[in-house]
């Protein structure tokens, strides 16, 4: 009888120890008790937009290199804009929000940096001024449509009877301003053109060189950027004594969407002129990047 119940105790024994083990397995493992939390991996970093507003001459550019960017920041979504510098300054003045301004002229930079020391600005207070970098460099110069049917050489030939349409960007677009300052240069009166009806306008590069590219006129006045983006053929190039340096001016704007986006903003700036592949796109269709 004694060994009866000796072996029903040590049997209870062995039976306690082995649920106490079960218990202590079961309460590791988190699919089993719902009280310990899940395990969890890093979370992804969330999506924040990025609105870029840029001159009308860098749409091809940089649509190719926003491609380039997701490889680098999966997380950043890029929203273009593209126009005449001019229309984009207006918009970003009335209140439109942008995160990064890329101008084809300093001019319409200056008007909305209150940091401005050439006495451009009007009182307007929207650039982050110590973000604000010379971007590139482009060219100005006279393009024709395919053959040429005209045989303009040069600018110089504006001035004679063999031209009878030439297409400029308006005074407020960059290149318009750029396009003015040759003729003066040259001597070519820009008021007898126009009553001669030999000018037609544009309100911005884009369509300068797509009336080229249609051969709706004789020439157009664009950038050397926009003459390889339409593989238009290019029969001058402006000097420097001709008109101003070419400059992009690019900058982090106050009227962000957001500190997120605005930080956003500054790291794809300097991804623009510092990486390499960035640069290769930049240079290839004919800008060149300012170190």
């Amino acid at each position: 009888m004694k060994k009866i119940v000796s072996l029903i105790l040590s049997l209870s024994l062995i039976l306690a120890l082995a649920a106490c083990g079960g218990t202590s397995g079961t309460s590791e493992s988190p699919t089993q008790n719902s009280d310990t939390p899940a395990q969890t991996t890093p979370a992804q970093a969330e999506e924040v937009e990025v609105v870029v507003f840029a001159a009308a001459s860098m749409e091809a550019t940089l649509t190719q290199i926003a491609d380039l960017y997701k490889e680098v920041a999966p997380n950043v979504k890029l929203t273009f804009t593209f126009d005449s510098s001019g229309t984009l300054k207006t918009q970003i003045e009335e209140g439109a929000v942008c995160d990064l301004f890329i101008s084809a002229a300093q001019k319409q930079m200056n008007q909305l940096d209150s940091a401005d020391t050439t006495g451009t600005n009007e009182g307007l207070d929207f650039v982050q001024s110590d973000s604000r970098i010379n971007f590139v460099e482009n060219k100005v110069v006279l393009a024709v449509p395919d053959d040429n049917p005209k045989d303009i050489q040069s600018f110089s030939d504006l001035a004679t009877d063999k031209l009878s349409l030439l297409c400029l960007g308006n005074d407020d677009v960059p290149v318009g301003a750029y396009s003015l300052q040759i003729l003066d240069t040259l001597g070519i009166d820009i008021t007898a053109l126009e009553a001669d009806g030999k000018v037609t306008y544009a309100s911005n590069v884009s369509e300068v060189a797509n009336q080229v590219k249609e051969g709706a006129v004789d020439c157009g006045i664009i950038y050397a950027t926009d003459a390889f983006t339409y593989e238009l053929t290019v029969v001058d190039q402006a000097t420097a004594e001709m008109c101003d340096q070419v400059i992009y001016p690019a900058a982090v704007m106050k009227c962000g969407g957001s500190e997120a986006s605005q930080a956003a903003a500054q790291a794809f700036l300097d991804y623009l002129h510092t990486d390499a592949d960035a640069i290769a796109v930049l240079e290839g269709v004919g800008f060149t990047v300012i170190q």
